[in-house]
C-alpha cells in the first residue's frame, strides 16, 4: 500500500466522508489504489507522496487550471502580494480593478460581488435575487453547489437531483419548511419549465447554459424571452463553463445573455475566487438582505483572477483549450472505433467526458484508471483540457489507452472476465457513505 493510501486510511477516520470535495474521493477514481495526496505540482504533472510523476490527463483538480498547475505569470503575482501582505483592516483594491474588469468583459452586467467558492456564490445570486424579485421559488437546471436552498429540490421526491447531479443525495440537515421552494426542469425541454412557470410563482430560473448537451431549437432564446415576459430574474451559472469557449460566459456563444451569472473554477487558475455579476437594480438587493464574510476579503484571490484574466486575454487560451479538447473527443471516438467499443461522449471540448455503452461500464472505467495509472498517467473517463497538454502528452496517453481498449474489447467478446482482472473494487458512481 502507497503513502498516499494510507493515509487516506487515516483521513476517512479524522475528516467525515475522508476528503473535503466528492469529487475527489479515491472511490470515484480507483478504491484502494488511487494515489490520494500529492506533493508538487506543475504544467499537467503532478507528483504523489512518494515522488512518482504522474501526467495528469484527468479533471485537472476539477477544471480549475486551465492554464496549467502553478503558471508562473500568475503565481508570480501571488507571491508579489504575498510579500506585501494578505489581509489587513483595509480592503484590498483587486477588488475594485477585478471589478472593473468583468463588466468590461460582460458588458450587459453592472455590479459584481465576489465570494472564494461555487457553492458560495451561486447561494449569494439566489439570495440576491429573491430579494430583489421578492418571490421564493426557484426554477433550476443543473448543478449548483451543496447549500440548503439547492439539496432542497430532493425534499419532494428524494431524487429530483439525480439528473442534475448525483443519484442519492441526502437531505439530512436540509429545513423541510424549503420543501417546494427549488423546483427542476430537464434541459431543452421548454414545455417543462413552462409549465413550471404557469403553476407556480417562479421568481427566478436558474440554470447552466450548456453542460453535457448544447441547446436545441431557440431552447435559450426561449427561456429568456419567458423570463422577460413574466418579470423573473434569468441567472446563468457559469462556474463551470465560463472562460472555456469564450473569452467570458459561454451565453455569448449563443448571444442570449442573463440577468445575472456567476463564474468561478477557471478565473483564478487553482486560486479561490469566484464572482457574481448581475444587472445593478438585481444586485443592489443585496444591500437590503446581510451577506459578509472575512475572508471574501483577502487579496491572493482577486490578484491571481487578475494575472489569470491578462494571460488568458494574450494567448486566447478559451481557442487552445478547445482544439485540445476537440482532439481527445476525436481521439476517443477513434480507438473507440478500432476496437469495435460503443461509447458516448458528452460535454463541450474543454470539459468532456464518455462512457461505455455497456452494462460493465463502470468497471471498464475502472480498469482505464488502473491501467494508465501504471503507466504514470492519471486518467478516468473525463477530460479537462489546459494549455499545458501538449500533443505529446497526448500521443502518449493515446498509445496507452488504446491498450487498455483491446482488453476491453477482449472482456465485451468475453474473451476476458473484467472482474478477475480488476485489483479492487469497481469505482463509485454516485454519493455512497463511507465511514
Amino acid at each position: 500500500m502507497g503513502k498516499g493510501q494510507k493515509l487516506y486510511k487515516k483521513a476517512k477516520k479524522l475528516i467525515p466522508g475522508g476528503t473535503m470535495l466528492l469529487s475527489k474521493r479515491p472511490e470515484m477514481f480507483l478504491p484502494e489504489n488511487w494515489p490520494s495526496y500529492f506533493s508538487r505540482a506543475k504544467g499537467c504533472k503532478i507528483w504523489d507522496l512518494e515522488g512518482k510523476e504522474l501526467i495528469d490527463m484527468s479533471i485537472m483538480s476539477i477544471g480549475t487550471n486551465t492554464l496549467g498547475y502553478g503558471h508562473d505569470d500568475v503565481d508570480n503575482a501571488v507571491f508579489e502580494v504575498i510579500k506585501k501582505g494578505n489581509m489587513s483592516t483595509l480592503c484590498c483594491p483587486e477588488e475594485v480593478k477585478l471589478a472593473e474588469k468583468l463588466v468590461e468583459i460582460n458588458p450587459w452586467a453592472e455590479m459584481v460581488r465576489f465570494a472564494r467558492s461555487g457553492g458560495e456564490a451561486n447561494s449569494i445570486a439566489i439570495r440576491i435575487a429573491r430579494a430583489a424579485s421578492g418571490k421564493d421559488k426557484v426554477a433550476i437546471c443543473g448543478y449548483h453547489g451543496w447549500h440548503d436552498w439547492y439539496l432542497s429540490a430532493n425534499l419532494k421526491s428524494g431524487d429530483n437531483l439525480s439528473g442534475h447531479l448525483l443519484p442519492g443525495l441526502y437531505t439530512a440537515g436540509v429545513p423541510s419548511t424549503l420543501k417546494d421552494s427549488v423546483l427542476t426542469f430537464q434541459y431543452n425541454n421548454y414545455e417543462e419549465l413552462l409549465s413550471l412557470v404557469k403553476n407556480n410563482d417562479i421568481g427566478i430560473i436558474k440554470m447552466e447554459v450548456v453542460r453535457n448537451f448544447s441547446p436545441e431549437d431557440n431552447f435559450l432564446q426561449k427561456v429568456r424571452k419567458l423570463a422577460t415576459d413574466k418579470n423573473i430574474i434569468l441567472i446563468f451559472d457559469e462556474c463551470s463553463s465560463g472562460f472555456r469557449e469564450t473569452f467570458g460566459g459561454i451565453h455569448k456563444k449563443f448571444g442570449v445573455e442573463p440577468d445575472m451569472a456567476m463564474f468561478g473554477k477557471t478565473i483564478g487558475n487553482g486560486y479561490a475566487l469566484t464572482a457574481v455579476l448581475g444587472k445593478k437594480p438585481i444586485m443592489e438587493a443585496a444591500q437590503k438582505t446581510f451577506i459578509s464574510s472575512t475572508f471574501w476579503t483577502e487579496r491572493i484571490g482577486p490578484t491571481a483572477s487578475l494575472a489569470t484574466l491578462k494571460v488568458m486575454e494574450e494567448i486566447r487560451s478559451w481557442e487552445i483549450i478547445t482544439e485540445i479538447g476537440k482532439k481527445m473527443q476525436l481521439g476517443w471516438k477513434d480507438l473507440a472505433s478500432q476496437n469495435n467499443l460503443e461509447i458516448e461522449i458528452y460535454g463541450i471540448p474543454a470539459m468532456s467526458s464518455y462512457s461505455f455503452k455497456s452494462i460493465n461500464s463502470l468497471a471498464y472505467k475502472t480498469l482505464i484508471t488502473q491501467e494508465m495509472l501504471k503507466k504514470g498517467i492519471l486518467a478516468s473517463t473525463s477530460f479537462y483540457a489546459s494549455i499545458a497538454h501538449k500533443s505529446s502528452y497526448m500521443e502518449k496517453y493515446f498509445n496507452e489507452l488504446n491498450e487498455v481498449y483491446k482488453i476491453i474489447k477482449k472482456c465485451e467478446k468475453k474473451e476476458i472476465d473484467i472482474n478477475k482482472i480488476l485489483e479492487g473494487p469497481i469505482c463509485h458512481s454516485g454519493f455512497k457513505r463511507l465511514n
